[in-house]
């Protein structure tokens, strides 16, 4: 159970002093630095934190430690700000509508979602993980993102998970180029086989991607007819989500 408290402890100060290199963290806690470099890459492995990006010395926590009690976010700005626009998108399409979070270039995480009615849906569980090359809602947080960290995202590798997801880089370009004219993504079962959706991003004051909302579907349900209107209402959504959040 020490072990257990220790990086409790340890997250928590990760948490509050962010970014912080295992030095700092190894005088805050009086252990010695090989322990704290234990604990901080078990916790990274479990998805609960990670290197900083710009400096990989530094650690910080991850998207993920918000789906550990999705009632905490209640107090936020984001959730406060998306949560009743999301309910009348679903009511508007009568389909999952789900809010997700960049985990820096991870992944997307799913911290908040309102369901439809249908008695057949799409089930997205808070804290579920998807690729930012193969989801709408990666495509959108992409297409905002400086043009270095999408090609940073290329170099790693783009993953295969489906016969339409885009792993060619030109093929994702282009893509990205086409969500920046459109100002929403479509995914048609590039992730998940059988699986749709659309989505557009939430933006902070310098127009940094804080987040996405989707509208998603079975593919049984998707129309190429309807995709653009509903595409528009979920643009809609996402800047009435930014600028309620902005206090405009």
């Amino acid at each position: 159970m020490k072990s257990v408290t220790r990086s409790l402890r340890i997250l928590e100060a990760v948490a509050q002093h962010q970014p912080v290199t295992v030095g700092e963290l190894t005088k805050l806690f009086g252990l010695p630095k090989s322990t704290v470099q234990r604990t901080l890459v078990t916790l990274a492995e479990a998805g609960w934190l990670r290197a900083n990006r710009k400096d990989t010395t530094r650690w910080e926590i991850g998207a993920r430690v918000l789906a550990v009690r999705p009632a905490a976010l209640q107090g936020s700005s984001l959730f406060a700000a998306a949560r009743e626009p999301m309910v009348r998108l679903r009511d508007a399409v009568n389909e999952t509508i789900h809010l997700s979070v960049p985990d820096a270039l991870d992944g997307m995480v799913v911290v908040d979602r309102v369901d439809c009615d249908h008695p057949v849906r799409t089930f997205h569980t808070i804290g579920d993980i998807s690729p930012l090359h193969a989801t709408a809602v990666g495509h959108v947080v992409l297409a905002h993102l400086p043009r270095r960290d999408v090609e940073e995202l290329i170099t790693a590798g783009l993953e295969r998970f489906s016969d339409t997801t885009p792993v060619d880089p030109a093929e994702l370009r282009a893509e990205l180029d086409r969500v920046r004219t459109d100002g929403y993504a479509v995914n048609r079962n590039q992730f998940r086989p059988g699986v749709c959706a659309m989505a557009a991003a939430i933006l902070d004051e310098d127009g940094t991607p804080l987040a996405a909302v989707a509208i998603s579907m079975p593919d049984s349900r998707f129309d190429e007819q309807h995709a653009p209107k509903w595409g528009h209402l979920v643009a809609d959504t996402a800047a009435e989500i930014t600028q309620r959040r902005l206090g405009a």
